[in-house]
């Protein structure tokens, strides 16, 4: 089950429409980064295991994406954070097991990004 926007849930929900959507901009903003730099690399003609350079980017978009799609910010999970009204006005986190939830939860997104990161890395590399 999906987390209701605007419900702060420890370790599953911590940002509301208006971080969302700003995450999702910046998801936007990675996937575009990570296909032009594919593309400028192949254009130019460098050797294959450097185009494995993608992987920084797609790691960025992968971790974005997941954002917007579990409604949780990384870093408000770090900090002990989490914002469900205007952009810029976040609310502490006051319980430690709600914030220790937040943690593992940003570890997790985080891990599973690099992971997606790392595989479309090496696949441009085995690209043509």
């Amino acid at each position: 089950m999906e987390p209701a926007i605007g419900v702060y849930r420890p370790g599953r929900c911590n940002i509301g429409s208006a971080e969302i959507s700003r995450r999702r901009r910046g998801a936007w903003a990675s996937t575009l980064a990570t296909v032009t730099l594919y593309v400028l690399l192949v254009a130019i003609g460098v050797p294959a295991v450097a185009r494995f350079a993608v992987a920084l980017p797609a790691a960025a978009a992968a971790v974005s994406w997941l954002q917007v799609r579990e409604r949780f910010c990384v870093a408000f999970g770090g900090a002990g954070v989490f914002n469900l009204g205007p952009l810029g006005r976040p609310s502490p986190v006051l319980a430690e097991a709600a914030r220790h939830a937040d943690r593992r939860k940003a570890a997790s997104m985080i891990a599973r990004g690099a992971l997606l990161g790392l595989l479309v890395g090496i696949a441009v590399v085995f690209v043509p």
